[in-house]
């Protein structure tokens, strides 16, 4: 090789280094322009970001929280999908059957500072949406903003009840979302309707073992438990149990493998283990819950539901309805405090 080629070998290494920074490292680049990676954009709850284009939440309860300047705001959509929008602390507004480019604002927003949150439908049972959050759209020389995050997070962990199921805004109207709001925390639901806590045999999805995942689906990664750290973690787990035959030693033993691993995961934060509202599996809740604490886990709480609804707040007998979610709500917002 002769002297006279090196620096242009030179320059296209650095060339080529230069580039596969881009790659590895889009956030950077992408701050302030609204697409999925904005650094300035806050993910609440689990989301798959493996695609850069196109984030998907992993479960209910998920949500994006979006500071921007301008007077109008869009959502870029892939497939048709039912979405939760609320601009500035205001109402949810509910767009159905929506996909492409969502005008948030038909009518413009005053000249400032905006913040949006936006949550997605879950895709359940007969309901198949494209739960894809593929940035937003803002005016020409508008930018976003580093949304704020509060200091405190919220996990709830659980089955459709915790999902919201039957509910009016599902997700948005549950009683995890509801009791977050009320401490002005950021949270997050780990829950899907039909999940059981043990994998039972004839197929129910086991939390025991999917909670460690991004989503519900087998083939999503495991989650990234440094992504953040909550304080509080409250698991209402065992109403599917029941119908799928899990005996009370297999039910018992899985609940105590999903307080150490999430104890594992969240070495600081307090576990509240819920009573069923059938009752079901009290015994066996209450005693996963001493096996911890007699291995010298301090942080785990057991807690009783009795008197929490009344039968009008249970429509199909199961689900709680709005009034219900917000009472329980009310309770555990007094109880994390």
């Amino acid at each position: 090789m002769s002297i006279g080629t090196k620096p242009r070998i030179v320059t296209l290494v650095v060339a080529l280094v230069a580039a596969l920074a881009t790659v590895v490292n889009p956030a950077a680049a992408a701050t302030g322009d609204g697409s999925p990676t904005d650094s300035n954009i806050r993910y609440a709850g689990r989301w798959d970001t493996r695609s850069p284009g196109a984030y998907v939440p992993g479960w209910t309860g998920a949500y994006a929280v979006i500071a921007f300047t301008g007077t109008t705001v869009k959502l870029r959509q892939r497939g048709s999908v039912d979405l939760y929008a609320a601009i500035d602390g205001g109402g949810w507004t509910t767009y159905r059957n929506v996909a492409g480019t969502v005008n948030l604002t038909p009518s413009p927003l005053p000249a400032g500072t905006h913040t949006l949150r936006v949550a997605y439908r879950q895709d359940a049972g007969s309901y198949q949406g494209d739960e894809v959050f593929q940035g937003v759209v803002l005016d020409s020389g508008a930018r976003t903003v580093a949304a704020s995050a509060p200091s405190r997070i919220l996990e709830f962990v659980g089955d459709s009840i915790t999902a919201g199921y039957k509910t009016s805004k599902e997700a948005l109207t549950a009683y995890g979302w509801l009791t977050g709001e009320k401490l002005g925390a950021a949270h997050t639901q780990i829950a899907r309707p039909s999940v059981c806590l043990y994998p039972a045999p004839d197929g129910c999805v086991g939390m025991r073992d999917r909670y460690l995942k991004t989503g519900l689906a087998t083939t999503t990664p495991d989650w990234d438990f440094s992504r953040y750290q909550v304080s509080d973690v409250v698991i209402n787990l065992g109403t599917n149990d029941k119908g799928h035959n899990v005996s009370g030693a297999q039910f018992q033993g899985a609940y105590v493998t999903l307080l150490q691993r999430i104890r594992e995961k969240y070495p600081n934060a307090t576990i509240h283990a819920m009573e069923t509202f059938k009752k079901w599996y009290v015994t066996e809740t209450k005693a996963a819950v001493t096996a911890r604490t007699d291995a010298g886990d301090r942080k785990v709480r057991y807690v009783a539901t009795e008197g929490w609804l009344t039968t009008a707040d249970l429509p199909d007998g199961t689900h709680p309805n709005d009034a219900g979610n917000q009472k329980i709500a009310a309770r555990l917002a007094a109880l994390l405090g």
